[in-house]
C-alpha cells in the first residue's frame, strides 16, 4: 500500500514564517538551552546559573544592536519565553519587535528507550496540544523538537530510529495543528570512532525514517524546517585531524538529496560538537557548491554562535557592549557563510574582557 500523501492544510502565515526563517543571509539563534546545560555553560565562565543570571545572558543576546539582519529566529526555552525584559517587555514581544521570530522549543528531554540498551528517544508528546496552544499565545510562531541518535557497533537500531522518527512526526502535527511551523531536529551525534561514511550512511537511513513519518502523520512540508547534524566523522575518528570543508559540504549534501523533499523550504544545521569557525566554514562550503539546491542552507546555531560571547561577558555588566559586538560579528560572518562568502583568514582576534 502506498504512503499517504500530507493532507495538512497549514495556514499561508506559517508557510511564510517558515520562508521568512530561511529568508537569504539568515539563520536562527538556538538560546534553548536547558536548565542543566544552562548551569554548566555559566559555570564554565564562574558565574552561578540563577534565574536572574539566566535572563540577563539571554537579554544580552537578544538585544545586540543590528542581530535581525542576521539572526531571522530565536529559539527559547520555556522559562525564558515567560520571562520580562529590564524593560517589562516579555520576550517574545522584544523579539518580534526587532524583527525576529520567536520560537520555543517544546520537547522534554531524553530517557531510555526500553529494550534498547545505550539508545534514548525523546519524551513530551503528553500535553504537547495544551502547551502547544499556551506558547502560541505567548507569542511563540514556531516550534522545535530534538531527538538524539548515536553510533556505535549495531547502533542505531531500527527500533530507535523509529521511535524516534514517529515522535518528531507526532510533534510536527500538533505544531501545525496550532498554527507553529515544525522545526525538526534528527541529531546523529558526533561521538565516537565512526567513519564519514558510517555517518552518511546512518544519516540517510534516519532522515528517510523521519520523512516517511511526517507523510504518515500528514504534515505539509512547505510549512516545516528540517534541523540536521552535518555528515561528519566521529569526534575521535583518525578522519577528523585532516577533514576538509568542501568534503563535508559534498557528502552531506549528497545525502540530503537522496532524502530530503524538495517542498521543504529550508534545511537549518545544527553546529553540535563543531568550534565557531569550523560550523560557520562548512556552512561556507555548502553554499558554495556549484549545483543549486532545492531548499536554502542556513543555520540553528547554539554554542557556535554564544561561546565566545560567553567568553567575553564572564557575567559583567562592564562587558556587555564588547560581548555584543561578539555576538554581532558572529552573526554577521555566518550570515556571509548563507551566502558561500565567509573568509576564515578574515577571523577576528578573541575579545579581551574588561
Amino acid at each position: 500500500m502506498p504512503t499517504p500523501m500530507p493532507t495538512s492544510t497549514p495556514t499561508s502565515t506559517a508557510t511564510s514564517t517558515a520562508q521568512a526563517l530561511v529568508a537569504p543571509g539568515k539563520g536562527l539563534l538556538a538560546a534553548d538551552e536547558s536548565l542543566p546545560t544552562m548551569t554548566k555553560r555559566l559555570a564554565r565562565i564562574g558565574v552561578e546559573s540563577t534565574e536572574a543570571t539566566r535572563l540577563a545572558l539571554r537579554e544580552l543576546l537578544f538585544t545586540t544592536p543590528g542581530l535581525e539582519e542576521h539572526v531571522s529566529g530565536v529559539i527559547l526555552f520555556d522559562e525564558t519565553i515567560r520571562q520580562r525584559t529590564s524593560g517589562g517587555a516579555l520576550v517574545p514581544e522584544l523579539l518580534a519587535g526587532a524583527g525576529i521570530v520567536p520560537g520555543i522549543k517544546v520537547d522534554r528531554g531524553t530517557v531510555p528507550l526500553a529494550g534498547s540498551p545505550g539508545e534514548v528517544v525523546t519524551q513530551g508528546l503528553d500535553g504537547l496540544r495544551e502547551r502547544l496552544a499556551e506558547y502560541a499565545a505567548l507569542g511563540a510562531r514556531f516550534a522545535k523538537w530534538r531527538a538524539v541518535l548515536r553510533i556505535d557497533t549495531g547502533l542505531p537500531t531500527p527500533a530507535c530510529v523509529h521511535a524516534n522518527a514517529h515522535a518528531l512526526a507526532r510533534h510536527a502535527a500538533l505544531a501545525q495543528e496550532a498554527g507553529l511551523v515544525p522545526v525538526v531536529e534528527p541529531e546523529v551525534l558526533m561521538d565516537g570512532s565512526h567513519s564519514l561514511e558510517r555517518c552518511a550512511e546512518v544519516t540517510a537511513q534516519v532522515l528517510r525514517e523521519v520523512y516517511a513519518e511526517l507523510a504518515g502523520q500528514r504534515v505539509a512540508l512547505d510549512a516545516t524546517l528540517l534541523k540536521p547534524s552535518m555528515v561528519l566523522p566521529g569526534t575521535l575518528s583518525p578522519e577528523t585531524e585532516h577533514l576538509e570543508d568542501h568534503v563535508v559540504a559534498g557528502r552531506t549534501v549528497a545525502v540530503l538529496r537522496d532524502t530530503v523533499p524538495a517542498s521543504v523550504p529550508g534545511i537549518v544545521f545544527l553546529s553540535g560538537g563543531q568550534s565557531p569557525q569550523q560550523a560557520t566554514a562548512r556552512l561556507d562550503a555548502l553554499n558554495k557548491l556549484a549545483a543549486p539546491q532545492p531548499w536554502q542552507l542556513s543555520f540553528s546555531y547554539g554554542r557556535a554562535l554564544q561561546a565566545p560571547v560567553l567568553d567575553a561577558w564572564r557575567g559583567d555588566p562592564a562587558n556587555t557592549a564588547a560581548a555584543q559586538a561578539v555576538l554581532a560579528e558572529r552573526a554577521r560572518l555566518t550570515g556571509a557563510a548563507r551566502a558561500g562568502r565567509y573568509h576564515r583568514d578574515k577571523e577576528p582576534a578573541a575579545p579581551v574582557a574588561g
